[in-house]
């Protein structure tokens, strides 16, 4: 792996790559915080799929990617006397420091679960306690991994089951809602109860220390690989898949779990 100093100078040479084409490239120069927006939801969406396929060449890739935009924001920053990257590296670092007692003061934690408790209540501390318990939860974060924040937090300041089990007679509640809404027709509160049912499922998820949003990507794929195999197979046997009936379908998705 590399030293240190060819860490360093990696780096500089980035930053020195990023004032180039902010002088220099059209596009570059044009870009702006709101610009940038989007292409950096992208990336970081990128990055987390290279991580899902645990393709290492993609993720060294997709980080690089990532870490040009921070290094754009940085320099958009100092071009507005607000910031510069210097004051981003502080920032963590400093952040770091305060929130890892553990590590660089006196506070003992033993678990991992020890560590992210100690940090909760440090967060909670931070700008003189103004911090709400739900206020770190971003507004943007996908709705599947918002719920998870948002009852992980909950959790860390006692908000939680005591046993995890109960948690599905909440489930069954919602799954009953959900069916008096939808029989009731147009007039039913059919997607408020739908999310409410979503929500509950989520919580058993993370009571079982099961992700979610990984549990739900790991089905689709599994989805598309037996799906696009019930379009392969319908291909060999000249059929399209509209002609086909649901049963002929079924009988390739069988095979399908079986490949």
């Amino acid at each position: 792996m590399s030293s240190r100093d060819e860490q360093l100078k990696a780096f500089a040479r980035l930053l020195d790559i990023m004032d180039t084409l902010r002088e220099k490239c059209p596009w570059d120069k044009k870009q702006t915080f709101d610009s940038l927006r989007c292409n950096t939801i992208e990336e970081a969406f990128e990055l987390a799929d290279a991580v899902e396929r645990h393709s290492m060449k993609d993720i060294c890739e997709e980080l690089g990617d990532v870490l040009l935009h921070i290094v754009f924001y940085a320099k958009m920053g100092s071009e507005q006397d607000s910031f510069d990257i210097t004051d981003v590296c502080n920032a963590i670092s400093d952040k770091m420091i305060f929130r890892h007692p553990h590590i660089y003061g006196e506070v003992k934690a033993d678990t991992a679960d020890d560590v992210l408790n100690n940090w909760e209540k440090i967060k909670q501390k931070e700008n003189n306690g103004e911090k709400t318990v739900l206020g770190g939860v971003p507004r943007s974060l996908p709705s599947l991994i918002k719920a998870y924040r948002i009852q992980d937090k909950a959790r860390h300041v006692g908000f939680d089951w005591e046993k995890r089990e109960d948690v599905w007679r909440k489930v069954d509640e919602e799954y009953h809602e959900l069916a008096a809404e939808m029989a009731k027709g147009e007039t039913g509160d059919i997607e408020g109860e739908f999310g409410d049912l979503l929500f509950s499922v989520v919580n058993a998820a993370r009571l079982w220390d099961v992700n979610p949003d990984n549990a739900l990507e790991r089905t689709n794929n599994k989805f598309i690989k037996r799906f696009n195999y019930i379009e392969k197979r319908a291909k060999e046997m000249g059929r399209e898949l509209k002609s086909m009936t649901l049963a002929e379908m079924d009988k390739l998705w069988n095979e399908a779990k079986n490949q």
